[in-house]
Protein backbone atom coordinates (compact mmCIF):
# COMPACT_ATOMS: atom_id res chain seq x y z
CA UNK A 1 0.00 0.00 0.00
CA UNK A 2 1.55 3.17 -0.51
CA UNK A 3 0.32 7.05 -1.66
CA UNK A 4 0.00 6.18 -5.74
CA UNK A 5 -2.66 3.70 -4.99
CA UNK A 6 -4.92 6.21 -3.17
CA UNK A 7 -4.66 9.18 -5.55
CA UNK A 8 -5.18 6.53 -8.58
CA UNK A 9 -8.26 5.87 -6.08
CA UNK A 10 -9.20 9.05 -5.72
CA UNK A 11 -9.22 10.04 -9.10
CA UNK A 12 -11.04 7.12 -10.43
CA UNK A 13 -14.20 7.31 -8.26
CA UNK A 14 -14.07 11.29 -9.18
CA UNK A 15 -14.31 10.22 -12.76
CA UNK A 16 -17.25 7.89 -12.29
CA UNK A 17 -18.74 10.20 -10.09
CA UNK A 18 -19.22 12.92 -13.08
CA UNK A 19 -21.00 10.31 -14.60
CA UNK A 20 -23.45 9.14 -12.06
CA UNK A 21 -27.29 10.57 -13.34
CA UNK A 22 -29.81 9.23 -10.96
CA UNK A 23 -29.95 8.65 -7.41
CA UNK A 24 -29.98 4.65 -7.77
CA UNK A 25 -26.43 5.14 -9.84
CA UNK A 26 -24.98 7.47 -6.34
CA UNK A 27 -25.78 4.95 -4.44
CA UNK A 28 -24.32 2.29 -6.18
CA UNK A 29 -21.05 4.47 -6.45
CA UNK A 30 -21.87 5.26 -2.65
CA UNK A 31 -21.08 1.81 -1.43
CA UNK A 32 -18.23 0.92 -4.39
CA UNK A 33 -16.24 3.48 -2.95
CA UNK A 34 -17.15 4.12 0.95
CA UNK A 35 -19.19 1.47 1.76
CA UNK A 36 -18.23 -1.07 4.38
CA UNK A 37 -16.42 -3.36 2.01
CA UNK A 38 -15.17 -1.37 -0.22
CA UNK A 39 -11.39 -1.37 -1.26
CA UNK A 40 -10.88 2.21 0.03
CA UNK A 41 -12.66 1.26 3.53
CA UNK A 42 -10.03 -1.89 3.56
CA UNK A 43 -7.03 0.49 3.72
CA UNK A 44 -8.32 1.66 6.68
CA UNK A 45 -8.04 -1.97 8.54
CA UNK A 46 -5.01 -2.87 7.11
CA UNK A 47 -2.79 0.09 8.48
CA UNK A 48 -2.29 -2.05 11.24
CA UNK A 49 -0.04 -4.14 8.70
CA UNK A 50 2.83 -0.97 7.87
CA UNK A 51 5.66 -0.01 9.41
CA UNK A 52 5.19 2.81 11.88
CA UNK A 53 6.57 5.78 9.75
CA UNK A 54 4.74 4.58 6.43
CA UNK A 55 1.29 3.79 8.71
CA UNK A 56 0.83 7.73 9.66
CA UNK A 57 1.64 9.12 5.93
CA UNK A 58 -0.66 6.81 4.68
CA UNK A 59 -3.78 6.83 7.19
CA UNK A 60 -3.37 10.72 7.47
CA UNK A 61 -3.74 10.53 3.31
CA UNK A 62 -6.43 7.93 2.99
CA UNK A 63 -8.50 10.66 5.72
CA UNK A 64 -8.30 13.43 3.98
CA UNK A 65 -9.15 11.47 0.65
CA UNK A 66 -12.27 10.13 2.70
CA UNK A 67 -13.20 13.90 3.28
CA UNK A 68 -13.21 14.52 -0.08
CA UNK A 69 -14.66 11.74 -1.43
CA UNK A 70 -17.68 12.50 1.20
CA UNK A 71 -17.72 15.98 -0.02
CA UNK A 72 -17.94 15.07 -3.43
CA UNK A 73 -20.87 12.84 -2.63
CA UNK A 74 -23.05 15.32 -0.95
CA UNK A 75 -22.29 17.79 -3.15
CA UNK A 76 -23.63 15.54 -6.21
CA UNK A 77 -26.72 14.16 -4.23
CA UNK A 78 -27.92 17.92 -3.92
CA UNK A 79 -27.06 18.48 -7.51
CA UNK A 80 -29.51 15.56 -8.87
CA UNK A 81 -32.51 16.24 -6.28
CA UNK A 82 -31.94 19.92 -7.37
CA UNK A 83 -31.94 18.99 -11.25
CA UNK A 84 -35.37 18.73 -13.55
CA UNK A 85 -36.49 14.87 -13.87
CA UNK A 86 -35.12 13.35 -17.34
CA UNK A 87 -37.19 13.18 -19.80
CA UNK A 88 -39.34 10.37 -20.25
CA UNK A 89 -41.19 8.88 -23.37
CA UNK A 90 -44.65 10.98 -24.82
CA UNK A 91 -47.40 9.79 -22.71
CA UNK A 92 -51.04 10.92 -24.27
CA UNK A 93 -52.73 12.68 -21.30
CA UNK A 94 -56.54 12.39 -23.28
CA UNK A 95 -56.35 8.77 -22.71
CA UNK A 96 -59.09 7.31 -20.37
CA UNK A 97 -57.43 6.50 -16.90
CA UNK A 98 -57.74 3.67 -15.46
CA UNK A 99 -60.36 1.53 -14.18
CA UNK A 100 -61.06 1.88 -10.13
CA UNK A 101 -63.81 0.50 -7.98
CA UNK A 102 -66.59 3.09 -6.61
CA UNK A 103 -67.57 2.88 -3.05
CA UNK A 104 -72.01 2.63 -3.17
CA UNK A 105 -74.70 2.81 -0.29
CA UNK A 106 -74.66 -0.05 2.45
CA UNK A 107 -77.67 -2.26 2.32
CA UNK A 108 -78.93 -0.99 5.50
CA UNK A 109 -78.43 2.73 4.70
CA UNK A 110 -80.31 1.66 1.32
CA UNK A 111 -83.09 0.66 3.60
CA UNK A 112 -83.26 3.60 5.74
CA UNK A 113 -83.35 6.06 2.64
CA UNK A 114 -86.38 4.20 1.39
CA UNK A 115 -88.15 4.40 4.48
CA UNK A 116 -87.73 7.50 5.13
CA UNK A 117 -88.53 8.50 1.62
CA UNK A 118 -92.20 6.69 1.74
CA UNK A 119 -92.70 8.08 5.48
CA UNK A 120 -91.79 11.87 4.84
CA UNK A 121 -93.87 11.72 1.52
CA UNK A 122 -96.81 11.34 4.20
CA UNK A 123 -95.69 14.22 6.17
CA UNK A 124 -93.68 12.38 8.78
CA UNK A 125 -91.08 14.39 10.29
CA UNK A 126 -87.31 12.40 11.27
CA UNK A 127 -86.29 13.11 14.70
CA UNK A 128 -83.33 11.37 16.33
CA UNK A 129 -82.31 10.95 19.90
CA UNK A 130 -79.66 9.90 21.98
CA UNK A 131 -78.48 6.37 21.96
CA UNK A 132 -77.35 6.68 25.80
CA UNK A 133 -80.57 6.55 27.73
CA UNK A 134 -82.44 6.24 31.44
CA UNK A 135 -84.48 4.02 32.33
CA UNK A 136 -87.11 6.20 32.87
CA UNK A 137 -87.44 7.37 29.00
CA UNK A 138 -86.69 3.78 27.67
CA UNK A 139 -88.99 1.89 29.95
CA UNK A 140 -90.57 3.36 32.78
CA UNK A 141 -92.53 6.72 30.67
CA UNK A 142 -93.36 3.60 28.23
CA UNK A 143 -95.56 1.57 30.56
CA UNK A 144 -93.13 -0.70 31.26
CA UNK A 145 -92.10 -0.13 35.10
CA UNK A 146 -89.51 -1.70 37.40
CA UNK A 147 -89.98 -5.63 37.77
CA UNK A 148 -92.20 -5.67 34.57
CA UNK A 149 -91.89 -8.88 33.03
CA UNK A 150 -91.23 -7.24 29.46
CA UNK A 151 -88.12 -6.19 30.50
CA UNK A 152 -86.95 -9.36 30.24
CA UNK A 153 -87.34 -9.51 26.43
CA UNK A 154 -85.05 -6.53 26.22
CA UNK A 155 -81.39 -7.71 27.56
CA UNK A 156 -79.77 -4.20 28.59
CA UNK A 157 -76.54 -2.53 29.19
CA UNK A 158 -76.45 -0.80 31.64
CA UNK A 159 -73.72 2.49 32.48
CA UNK A 160 -71.39 2.35 35.70
CA UNK A 161 -71.55 6.01 35.36
CA UNK A 162 -69.39 8.41 37.57
CA UNK A 163 -70.33 11.06 40.20
CA UNK A 164 -69.13 13.92 37.63
CA UNK A 165 -71.43 12.37 35.38
CA UNK A 166 -74.39 12.42 36.84
CA UNK A 167 -77.06 14.78 36.74
CA UNK A 168 -77.14 17.87 38.20
CA UNK A 169 -78.85 19.39 41.10
CA UNK A 170 -81.10 21.74 38.13
CA UNK A 171 -81.11 19.09 36.26
CA UNK A 172 -82.45 16.34 38.74
CA UNK A 173 -85.21 18.92 39.88
CA UNK A 174 -86.24 18.79 36.36
CA UNK A 175 -86.78 14.41 36.20
CA UNK A 176 -88.17 15.11 39.38
CA UNK A 177 -89.36 11.31 40.71
CA UNK A 178 -87.48 10.27 37.05
CA UNK A 179 -85.07 6.68 37.13
CA UNK A 180 -81.69 7.81 36.40
CA UNK A 181 -80.18 4.74 35.22
CA UNK A 182 -78.38 5.16 32.26
CA UNK A 183 -78.29 2.49 29.93
CA UNK A 184 -78.14 1.42 25.74
CA UNK A 185 -81.06 2.30 24.59
CA UNK A 186 -82.78 -0.97 23.48
CA UNK A 187 -85.21 0.52 21.12
CA UNK A 188 -85.72 3.76 19.35
CA UNK A 189 -89.44 4.52 21.33
CA UNK A 190 -87.35 6.77 23.98
CA UNK A 191 -87.50 9.51 21.63
CA UNK A 192 -91.35 9.02 21.06
CA UNK A 193 -91.70 10.63 24.71
CA UNK A 194 -89.13 13.42 24.27
CA UNK A 195 -90.58 14.60 21.42
CA UNK A 196 -94.46 14.11 22.78
CA UNK A 197 -92.78 15.53 26.12
CA UNK A 198 -91.59 18.91 24.02
CA UNK A 199 -94.42 19.47 21.36
CA UNK A 200 -98.40 18.84 20.81
CA UNK A 201 -100.33 17.44 18.98
CA UNK A 202 -100.78 16.88 16.12
CA UNK A 203 -97.66 15.08 15.82
CA UNK A 204 -96.34 12.53 13.11
CA UNK A 205 -92.77 11.33 13.03
CA UNK A 206 -90.54 8.63 12.17
CA UNK A 207 -87.03 7.93 14.90
CA UNK A 208 -84.27 6.03 12.78
CA UNK A 209 -81.56 5.01 14.79
CA UNK A 210 -78.86 1.87 16.53
CA UNK A 211 -80.09 0.32 19.11
CA UNK A 212 -78.61 -2.65 21.90
CA UNK A 213 -79.49 -5.70 23.46
CA UNK A 214 -77.65 -8.21 25.35
CA UNK A 215 -78.19 -11.00 22.66
CA UNK A 216 -76.46 -13.59 21.76
CA UNK A 217 -75.13 -13.07 18.16
CA UNK A 218 -76.49 -16.00 15.57
CA UNK A 219 -78.12 -15.43 11.91
CA UNK A 220 -81.01 -14.09 13.14
CA UNK A 221 -79.72 -11.91 16.50
CA UNK A 222 -77.51 -9.10 17.21
CA UNK A 223 -76.12 -7.04 19.89
CA UNK A 224 -76.61 -4.45 17.50
CA UNK A 225 -79.03 -3.23 15.38
CA UNK A 226 -81.43 -0.71 13.94
CA UNK A 227 -84.66 0.20 14.03
CA UNK A 228 -87.40 3.03 12.68
CA UNK A 229 -89.64 3.57 14.77
CA UNK A 230 -92.54 5.65 13.95
CA UNK A 231 -95.78 7.61 15.75
CA UNK A 232 -98.66 9.79 15.03
CA UNK A 233 -101.02 11.51 17.57
CA UNK A 234 -103.83 13.58 17.05
CA UNK A 235 -107.14 13.45 17.70
CA UNK A 236 -109.59 10.68 16.11
CA UNK A 237 -106.87 8.52 14.96
CA UNK A 238 -108.34 5.38 14.69
CA UNK A 239 -106.87 1.33 14.07
CA UNK A 240 -107.56 2.09 10.44
CA UNK A 241 -104.94 4.88 9.90
CA UNK A 242 -102.97 2.57 11.50
CA UNK A 243 -103.46 -0.02 8.92
CA UNK A 244 -103.99 2.53 5.93
CA UNK A 245 -99.93 4.25 6.59
CA UNK A 246 -98.44 0.53 7.26
CA UNK A 247 -100.25 -0.57 4.01
CA UNK A 248 -98.81 1.98 2.12
CA UNK A 249 -95.46 1.21 3.52
CA UNK A 250 -95.67 -1.96 2.72
CA UNK A 251 -96.17 -1.72 -0.90
CA UNK A 252 -94.08 1.26 -1.61
CA UNK A 253 -91.08 -1.42 0.12
CA UNK A 254 -92.23 -4.64 -1.36
CA UNK A 255 -94.60 -3.81 -4.36
CA UNK A 256 -98.25 -3.57 -4.76
CA UNK A 257 -99.41 -6.88 -5.12
CA UNK A 258 -98.04 -7.77 -1.43
CA UNK A 259 -100.87 -7.92 1.54
CA UNK A 260 -100.83 -6.91 5.03
CA UNK A 261 -102.58 -9.63 7.77
CA UNK A 262 -102.42 -7.60 11.23
CA UNK A 263 -102.41 -10.42 14.49
CA UNK A 264 -103.47 -9.78 18.01
CA UNK A 265 -100.26 -9.56 20.41
CA UNK A 266 -99.20 -7.58 23.36
CA UNK A 267 -96.64 -4.95 24.03
CA UNK A 268 -97.08 -2.73 26.87
CA UNK A 269 -96.76 0.45 25.22
CA UNK A 270 -99.69 -0.07 22.84
CA UNK A 271 -103.03 -0.90 23.21
CA UNK A 272 -104.61 -3.02 21.85
CA UNK A 273 -101.18 -4.15 19.44
CA UNK A 274 -100.55 -6.40 16.54
CA UNK A 275 -98.10 -8.07 15.02
CA UNK A 276 -98.11 -6.84 11.25
CA UNK A 277 -97.16 -9.74 8.31
CA UNK A 278 -96.90 -9.65 4.80
CA UNK A 279 -98.02 -11.77 2.03
CA UNK A 280 -94.71 -13.67 0.71
CA UNK A 281 -93.55 -11.56 -1.81
CA UNK A 282 -91.29 -15.20 -3.21
CA UNK A 283 -94.20 -17.27 -3.76
CA UNK A 284 -97.30 -14.56 -4.23
CA UNK A 285 -98.62 -16.36 -0.74
CA UNK A 286 -98.98 -19.64 -1.97
CA UNK A 287 -96.60 -21.11 0.62
CA UNK A 288 -92.55 -21.78 0.19
CA UNK A 289 -89.55 -22.53 2.03
CA UNK A 290 -88.70 -18.50 2.83
CA UNK A 291 -92.67 -18.52 4.70
CA UNK A 292 -92.52 -21.82 5.94
CA UNK A 293 -95.66 -22.56 3.92
CA UNK A 294 -97.95 -20.26 5.58
CA UNK A 295 -97.63 -18.10 2.85
CA UNK A 296 -97.07 -14.88 4.86
CA UNK A 297 -93.76 -13.53 6.61
CA UNK A 298 -93.44 -11.61 10.34
CA UNK A 299 -93.18 -7.75 9.47
CA UNK A 300 -92.70 -5.71 12.32
CA UNK A 301 -94.68 -5.10 15.53
CA UNK A 302 -97.49 -1.99 15.60
CA UNK A 303 -100.80 -0.50 17.53
CA UNK A 304 -102.54 2.18 19.53
CA UNK A 305 -100.25 4.49 21.92
CA UNK A 306 -101.51 3.02 25.63
CA UNK A 307 -103.09 5.67 27.69
CA UNK A 308 -100.53 5.07 30.31
CA UNK A 309 -97.90 6.38 27.70
CA UNK A 310 -100.14 9.57 27.54
CA UNK A 311 -100.32 10.28 30.85
CA UNK A 312 -96.40 10.11 31.49
CA UNK A 313 -95.96 13.11 28.78
CA UNK A 314 -98.94 15.23 29.62
CA UNK A 315 -101.72 14.12 26.85
CA UNK A 316 -105.07 13.96 28.23
CA UNK A 317 -105.82 10.38 26.65
CA UNK A 318 -109.96 11.37 26.38
CA UNK A 319 -108.67 13.70 23.43
CA UNK A 320 -106.38 12.78 21.88
CA UNK A 321 -105.34 8.98 20.16
CA UNK A 322 -102.52 7.60 18.58
CA UNK A 323 -100.77 4.69 17.22
CA UNK A 324 -96.83 3.41 16.64
CA UNK A 325 -95.02 0.87 15.14
CA UNK A 326 -91.32 -0.16 15.31
CA UNK A 327 -89.61 -1.40 12.08
CA UNK A 328 -86.87 -3.72 12.00
CA UNK A 329 -84.47 -1.75 9.35
CA UNK A 330 -82.30 -5.59 9.16
CA UNK A 331 -85.60 -7.21 8.95
CA UNK A 332 -86.40 -5.44 6.08
CA UNK A 333 -83.07 -6.29 4.56
CA UNK A 334 -83.11 -9.37 4.63
CA UNK A 335 -86.39 -10.00 3.20
CA UNK A 336 -86.06 -7.59 0.48
CA UNK A 337 -82.70 -8.89 -1.05
CA UNK A 338 -83.52 -12.52 0.39
CA UNK A 339 -80.44 -12.38 3.24
CA UNK A 340 -80.26 -15.89 5.42
CA UNK A 341 -77.71 -14.34 8.08
CA UNK A 342 -78.14 -10.84 9.60
CA UNK A 343 -74.55 -10.60 9.96
CA UNK A 344 -73.34 -10.44 6.79
CA UNK A 345 -74.69 -7.02 6.83
CA UNK A 346 -71.56 -6.13 9.59
CA UNK A 347 -68.28 -8.46 8.73
CA UNK A 348 -67.98 -5.97 5.63
CA UNK A 349 -67.59 -8.37 2.81
CA UNK A 350 -67.01 -6.76 -0.15
CA UNK A 351 -68.07 -10.09 -1.93
CA UNK A 352 -71.23 -9.22 -0.11
CA UNK A 353 -71.35 -5.79 -0.27
CA UNK A 354 -70.86 -5.36 -3.97
CA UNK A 355 -73.73 -7.11 -5.14
CA UNK A 356 -75.89 -4.04 -4.11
Amino acid sequence: MNQQILETIKKTAENELSLVKNVKELENWRVKYLGRKSEFVSIFHNLGQLPPEERAKIGNQANKIKNFLFNLFNQKEKEIKISPPEEKEFFDFTLPGYPYSVGHTHPLTKIFNEIITLFTSLSFVVVEGPEIEIDYYNFEALNIPQEHPARDMQDSFYLQTSKESRPCAQERGKLRAKSKEYLLRTHTSPVQIRVMEKNKPPLRVIVPGRVFRHEAIDASHSAVFHQVEGFAVDKRITFADLKGTLSFFVQGMFGKKVKTRFRPSYFPFVEPGAEVDISCFFCSGKGCRVCKHSGYLELLGAGMIHPNVFKAVGYPSKEYTGFAFGIGVERIAMLKYGIDDMRLFYTNDLRFLSQF
